[in-house]
């Protein structure tokens, strides 16, 4: 199995970081990064939170504050458990604004709360970045952009380059 079909199975490899341009559209949106939830030192060399949690903080177990950015540990096991998290400290007010990045699993259980905010589809498919600092080439599914926030209308001008940008009915 070559690297693009492990980002997309799971397969315990989950050290894909975000590339830049979706981190500054993210920032751009919000204003800045308070906190990513699911970090490391290498992926925050570019993600620049004011703090994060590595694996070894566990994440799901702390409050999260302000403006987060989260490209969380796509797994089969784990993704309900991330978005449900993102989504209660949203619903908390203790989380301001996010931006999630995910695969756009839409027939899945875990992304169908996700349909709830505004999303941008990204186009072309993303080329996470690999530990080695390299672009992983050759992923065959699609990444979405999920926004939980009041600035819906930053969020469309910020990503409308990166992909296309859908507004659930109720958000306009």
């Amino acid at each position: 199995m070559n690297n693009a079909q492990l980002i997309n199975q799971t397969s315990g490899a989950v050290e894909y970081y975000t590339p830049a341009p979706i981190i500054e559209a993210a920032r751009r949106t919000m204003g800045s990064i308070d906190l990513d939830p699911a970090s490391c030192e290498l992926a925050d060399l570019t993600v620049l939170a004011d703090h994060y949690y590595t694996v070894q903080d566990s994440g799901l177990l702390h409050e999260w504050f302000g403006n987060i950015f989260m490209n969380h540990p796509f797994s089969r096991q784990y993704n309900a458990a991330w978005i449900r998290k993102l989504i209660q400290e949203y619903k908390s007010e203790r989380t301001q604004q996010a931006c999630c990045i995910t695969f756009a699993s839409t027939s899945e259980a875990w992304f169908r709360p996700l349909f709830d905010f505004p999303q941008c589809y990204l186009s072309p498919r993303t080329n996470y970045i690999g530990t080695n600092g390299r672009a992983v080439r050759g992923v065959s599914k699609g990444s979405v952009v999920t926004y939980l926030g009041p600035n819906v209308d930053s969020f469309a001008r910020e990503f409308q380059e990166l992909g296309k940008v859908m507004v659930p009915y109720s958000n306009r």
